[in-house]
């Protein structure tokens, strides 16, 4: 090997080796949060009650009595428990919690739907699609 193709290798080497190791990126896909709102059980259990009952059903229970509240978190939890052994296994309060998240997508979507169709006519042309998303004027 001549001496300039020993620098030219030298070079290379002291190349890669000071150079920025490329941005890792994350190719997992995590799961939406479940709640916008802080988590932390110490203080309060806003976020526990938007994952267990989803954003809108927790602002009703925020307007109950105690009384009221324990009565209809009974008969959810006779929803959560699928087998009816009378105990909600981890398994079973997952299951709910993914449940009441698709029902508030699938609401959201129902909601957005009617709000783009403005001639109700079952599909969104795209006149009606600028016209709820930008303010055109048809």
């Amino acid at each position: 090997m001549t001496i300039p193709q020993l620098l030219l290798c030298l070079s290379l080497s002291m190349l890669c080796i000071s150079s920025k190791p490329t941005e890792k990126k994350d190719r997992v896909h995590h799961d939406p949060q479940l709640s916008d709102k802080v988590h932390d059980d110490a203080q309060n259990f806003d976020y526990d009650h938007d994952a267990f009952l989803g954003a809108d059903e927790a602002k009703t229970f925020d307007q109950l009595t105690p009384e009221e509240s324990k009565e209809r978190l009974g008969k959810i939890v006779s929803k959560i428990d699928e087998d009816k052994d009378g105990f909600v296994t981890v398994e079973e309060l997952k299951n709910w919690i993914k449940f009441a998240q698709k029902r508030w997508i699938y609401e959201d979507v129902e909601r957005q739907w009617k709000g783009h169709d403005l001639n109700e006519d079952g599909l969104i042309s795209w006149e009606e699609y600028k016209n709820a998303t930008y303010g055109y004027i048809l």
